[in-house]
């Protein structure tokens, strides 16, 4: 049976937002996706019921213990996980750039770190600047716009030796889609004795993250992205969290994976993280318990995505004043298209569709390696436009109408409003 958005989206208090008589259609996802009421009522109800520190001997101190327990358990469900191995920070650049301190005092003169061009740059610059401080090297691991848009294994495989101590990936680019090969890679790392680091952060929402499965080391991943809070989430394999010396203060605990959760935590945000993944499991037709239940929500988003990608690309496909930058088919990618039109920064082509309600992105959305592999870095960007489960068929279809007209010379006035 066909997915319905309707019912998933009428959780969601942010699509009663207009522009005049416009209703708004957020395609800003990879950006962060706006939440649904029964996390904003979850985070609300923390705080005005009452919360304080944990591991207090009073109630509302063992309700904020309980909470940051549930979080763990929550996110070990949705990557497959175990609780002890679920650490929480500020954001996902926040809990890298720790990380990478941490295990850039196991490296030295020699060790070689490999990192990809198709990274956001908060899984790229924490481990330049860990080599610097260690005098390790980075060795990049590179896409080919020509063949595929995506680094390969073999492309990996290039750069790797017997001195290689990590090679950091993305899950799925932010900037182009592109999917990782998770567990090629993992493989042919840890067949030279390196750890391994994914940055999840845009993939999560659009597919499902098995990390037994895939066999890494560490992943990160921001609840943002997936309809919670602005919350960052650690995964780290329990051995290898327990081998690393964290880079804390000397109260926090000396075990995984509290010593990597600098200060105290926001409860009423990881209060947030639990009900979304609740809110994502309620996507699942089947399966008896809940890590079950959001693997079935997570391959039906990711079919659903599917069927709007390949809508959407058809439509770009007659457009000649429009360029996609990426795979042109729906395959291989999450539903996040980098696209310019002929005549107009992105800037422009952004501010001009916000107008009429449809929310994008333009710049280079902090992938800086990727603009700079495509010669975009330092001209302004491509617009980006993403799609979750919660996009409709018609918001994809305005959207390929505002875009064939900007790219006609033509006015947006009169655009249909999404069915």
């Amino acid at each position: 049976m066909a997915f319905d958005p309707t019912p998933f989206r009428a959780q969601f208090p942010a699509f009663d937002r207009r522009l005049g008589d416009r209703p708004a259609i957020y395609l800003d996802g990879p950006g962060g996706t706006q939440a649904p009421e029964m996390v904003i009522d979850a985070m609300a109800g923390v705080l005005r019921r009452g919360i304080s520190n944990h591991d207090g001997p009073f109630a509302p101190s063992r309700e904020s213990g309980e909470i940051h327990h549930g979080a763990r358990v929550a996110m070990a469900d949705l990557f497959n996980a175990q609780p002890n191995e679920i650490a929480f920070g500020q954001n996902m650049t926040s809990l890298t750039l720790s990380v990478s301190r941490a295990l850039g005092k196991t490296w030295g003169p020699g060790d070689e770190i490999v990192v990809t061009r198709l990274d956001h740059d908060a899984n790229v610059w924490p481990w330049v600047i860990a080599a610097e401080e260690s005098g390790a090297t980075i060795r990049y691991a590179d896409f080919d716009p020509d063949n595929g848009w995506v680094v390969t294994v073999d492309r990996v495989r290039e750069v790797l030796s017997d001195r290689t101590r990590l090679v950091a990936f993305t899950h799925a680019s932010n900037a182009i889609g592109s999917i990782t090969d998770v567990a090629a890679i993992t493989a042919a790392a840890h067949e030279v004795g390196a750890q391994v680091f994914v940055d999840a952060v845009h993939y999560a929402p659009h597919g499902p993250v098995d990390v037994a499965a895939t066999g890494c080391d560490f992943l990160v991943a921001s609840s943002y992205k997936f309809f919670g809070p602005h919350t960052g989430v650690f995964y780290g394999r329990h051995e290898a969290l327990e081998a690393l010396d964290a880079v804390k203060i000397r109260p926090a605990p000396d075990d995984a994976p509290g010593k990597f959760e600098t200060g105290t935590q926001s409860f009423e945000s990881l209060a947030g993280v639990i009900a979304a993944i609740e809110y994502l499991a309620s996507l699942g037709t089947h399966g008896e318990d809940r890590r079950s239940r959001l693997r079935s929500a997570m391959e039906i988003s990711r079919d659903y995505e599917a069927s709007l990608s390949t809508r959407f690309l058809a439509g770009l496909a007659e457009m000649p004043g429009v360029t996609l930058y990426g795979i042109d088919t729906a395959a291989g990618r999450t539903p996040t298209f980098a696209i310019d039109v002929a005549g107009m920064s992105a800037d422009e082509v952004s501010s001009r569709l916000g107008e009429v309600g449809i929310f994008t992105w333009a710049g280079h959305y902090y992938a800086l390696e990727v603009m700079d592999r495509i010669g975009k870095l330092d001209s302004g960007g491509l617009v980006r436009i993403g799609f979750v489960h919660t996009t409709t068929t018609s918001e994809v279809d305005v959207t390929l109408e505002a875009l064939d007209r900007l790219a006609a010379g033509h006015t947006l006035d009169g655009l249909p409003v999404p069915g």
